[in-house]
């Protein structure tokens, strides 16, 4: 049987830990953690098999972040073949919360493919990269906005997929307002990679858009699109040179799309590309 607690002396010395949650199955690393006494064993003896089985995957809700569910979907394949989820501690023994923190968001950084909410803390400014991108990153200018532009944050689909298949679905987004935007930037850690014109907005189907994902993002009671995507062409030149490789972190006017954390990116695109919200 598994190990469900701690006993009172561990806890103790444990102080603040960073922990991994793991699939037994494959060995993959599927969450990662920090807390202090039981934490590490709430998510899965908090989440029995029944309250899961009550609790079903739905890629349409706008209540439930898609990083929940995915967990939870983790923790019931895991017991619907008999096993339990694997608890590993990464660092124990930390004074400080914020310690905890940074250990945290450097083990996030490592492990692609997670099930965590959001990015680990500060990784948007000092998180993991190529040593080329902190050049650039340190070394980008702004730019004017001089027309309607949508940004989107592409820090977990680009590298898996170029610029304009990771900018383009699946967007949880006002497409009547989208419309009205001439140009949509794909951005990394606030420094744009790609820029494109759109075409159409299409809703976020494997027939629009297909390869990119394995599901379609349709409301199964209305019928309704719950994400959108468009097709286009990249942005004219004089355009890309004034915008690609510069800092958008600090642009205004411009409608900003955030991603959630998870996947709906096929494996076979992964190290885990995260579903944009």
């Amino acid at each position: 049987m598994s190990t469900t607690e701690f006993p009172s002396e561990v806890i103790s010395q444990l102080k603040w830990y960073v922990y991994r949650l793991i699939d037994p199955r494959n060995g993959e690393t599927f969450y990662v953690g920090k807390g202090k006494g039981n934490r590490i064993f709430a998510h899965a003896a908090g989440e029995s098999a029944d309250k899961i089985a009550e609790a079903p995957i739905t890629q349409d809700s706008e209540d439930k972040e898609d990083d929940v569910d995915l967990k939870l979907q983790r923790i019931r394949d895991i017991r619907s073949v008999g096993l339990e989820v694997s608890h590993v501690i990464h660092r124990h023994g930390i004074d400080y919360e914020t310690v905890a923190y940074e250990v945290e968001a450097a083990l996030i950084d490592a492990y692609p493919g997670l099930t965590n909410k959001v990015a680990g803390l500060g990784s948007g400014d000092y998180g993991s990269r190529h040593v080329e991108e902190i050049i650039i990153q340190y070394a980008a200018k702004e730019f004017e906005v001089h027309e309607r532009l949508i940004l989107i944050a592409i820090h977990n689909t680009f590298g898996p997929l170029d610029a304009y298949d990771a900018v383009r679905c699946a967007w949880r987004i006002n497409v009547n307002r989208a419309r009205g935007y001439n140009l949509v930037l794909g951005h990394r850690q606030g420094l744009v990679v790609g820029a494109f014109q759109p075409d159409k907005w299409l809703p976020a189907t494997r027939e629009n858009f297909p390869g990119l994902f394995d599901v379609d993002f349709i409301n199964p009671e209305s019928g309704s699109p719950t994400r959108w995507g468009f097709t286009g062409i990249e942005a004219e030149p004089e355009k890309k040179a004034l915008m690609l490789g510069n800092e958008c972190r600090n642009v205004t006017g411009v409608l900003e799309v955030e991603p959630l954390f998870a996947s709906a990116i096929p494996t076979t695109h992964r190290p885990r590309p995260g579903v944009p919200n």
